[in-house]
């Protein structure tokens, strides 16, 4: 059982990229208050160095271990005592490992019996949530599936960009649908997703394979705009 437990551990480790502490980075990844301005989104903080903030001010830091928010008036100090639990670290790696993208079978969100279907989160970081516009940033093209929050009803949607266009469907109980393999994923690629009546706009924007980890993932997030995807790590990450 203890050998079970550390090859999870290992494995969890290696999807993080929390190997070794000389590795991780901290980074600034919300900031606001009076202070904002000196903590920038994507500020890298020197291990040991700290941060001084007034009433008001909110910095949110994130790190191999997780996230954690800072709320002044003080002094707070950069690095803090490792304090993430190994459920929450799978729950993370089960947010950025793409091999579950590939994996991902169609399925439903259900409560308990008589009970509505619960609201869900997009449970991998590199699910396309049809409802989200914005930039979707993508580590792995030929992994890239649609995901819906309701799977209640059967569901039809157009996809449309650069001069092509493409169908995708849900049936009912659905959440998880294949991308068209005739609309290319690459960088810049730009779509319009259509269904009942509703339309959203996306962008792709591709990850470089050096983008690992808990931090790297979130430095390149903020790098390329990819804020769903941002605020869904950092909510995940919480510590």
């Amino acid at each position: 059982m203890v050998w079970a437990k550390r090859a999870a551990a290992l494995g969890v480790a290696a999807i993080l990229g929390v190997a070794g502490p000389a590795l991780a980075e901290t980074l600034v990844v919300r900031a606001s208050g009076p202070s904002a301005r000196n903590y920038p989104p994507g500020a890298k903080l020197a291990d040991g160095g700290s941060l001084l903030l007034k009433a008001g001010d909110v910095v949110t830091l994130l790190d191999a271990k997780g996230t954690r928010t800072l709320r002044g008036p003080g002094r707070f100090g950069v690095t803090a005592a490792a304090s993430a639990a190994l459920a929450s670290n799978v729950t993370l790696a089960a947010l950025l490992d793409t091999k579950r993208v590939r994996r991902a079978r169609t399925g439903a969100v259900r409560g308990a019996l008589g009970e509505a279907p619960a609201v869900a989160k997009r449970p991998n970081l590199w699910l396309v949530d049809i409802a989200q516009p914005g930039a979707l940033c993508v580590a792995d093209p030929p992994a890239v599936r649609l995901w819906r929050v309701d799977a209640t009803k059967p569901l039809s949607l157009r996809i449309s960009g650069g001069g092509v266009q493409a169908a995708a469907s849900f049936a009912a109980g659905e959440t998880i649908a294949a991308w068209p393999a005739t609309l290319p994923v690459k960088d810049g690629a730009s779509y319009r997703l259509e269904a009942g009546g509703r339309s959203s706009d996306i962008r792709f924007a591709l990850l470089n394979a050096a983008d690992i980890g808990l931090d790297g993932t979130a430095a390149a997030l903020i790098a390329h705009g990819c804020q769903a995807q941002l605020d869904l790590l950092v909510e995940t990450a919480a510590r």
